[in-house]
């Protein structure tokens, strides 16, 4: 029954195309990334997804895939910087039970030179990785997602992030309601006032927590700690 819900989701997911939206288990761009990105990508979220089932406490629901973040990790909230060991917080063994790969370019000249050599960092990733770990949580405590698990970017500039509109939001309930089933419906934290909306809409019952960008990373770690006693 695991690997079967593993497999039909990853199959839906997959099955998603979207204007303006990145599909990381199904879309690649072979000017930044290496030619078996989209089964590294789909590889590494069974790994994150089979080995927290069972086991996962949270569900942390954020707004949606950013470039830097699950656009070339595969997994929500999570770098490519995380998966290569060269995280000062996070590392692979933490994420993954397998091997991890990069699916950004090293030799790609349209990366700047420190993603060439390091692969990708997502700021937000690092704050919302951490702060679970510094509230106590092990790291299969917790299972991070996003309602829109897409990559939505701005047009002409695949490496950038836009906003997800009301219907892109709305879409994936599905996948986060199957989530939740499918994990014995653990506690749900929405990170961000968009992802909190979404959710509460949806029927879900949802703590709301402060997103950590633009100046809300104390906020952030506060509310989790506070939402955990």
């Amino acid at each position: 029954m695991t690997s079967d819900f593993i497999s039909s989701f990853l199959q839906s997911l997959s099955a998603y195309e979207g204007t303006l939206t990145f599909n990381p288990w199904r879309d690649s761009d072979p000017a930044y990334e290496v030619p078996d990105a989209v089964s590294i990508r789909t590889g590494q979220l069974s790994d994150y997804l089979s080995r927290r089932l069972g086991k996962a406490k949270y569900l942390l629901i954020a707004e949606a895939c950013g470039y830097q973040g699950g656009h070339f990790s595969g997994i929500a909230m999570t770098c490519e910087r995380m998966l290569l060991d060269l995280h000062p917080a996070v590392k692979s063994a933490m994420i993954l039970t397998g091997p991890a790969r990069r699916t950004s370019r090293p030799d790609s000249p349209l990366l700047k030179p420190v993603q060439q050599e390091k692969g990708f960092n997502e700021p937000t990733d690092s704050v919302v990785w951490k702060a679970c770990l510094e509230a106590g949580l092990s790291p299969d405590d917790f299972l991070l997602w996003n309602i829109f698990p897409f990559h939505p970017y701005k047009k002409g500039n695949l490496l950038s992030n836009r906003t997800p509109g009301e219907k892109e939001l709305a879409c994936g309930l599905d996948f986060a309601r199957a989530l939740w089933k499918a994990f014995g419906r653990p506690r749900i934290f929405a990170i961000g006032k968009k992802s909190e909306l979404t959710l509460t809409d949806g029927g879900f019952s949802v703590t709301g927590l402060r997103h950590p960008a633009n100046g809300g990373a104390n906020i952030f770690r506060a509310q989790l700690k506070e939402a955990l006693r």
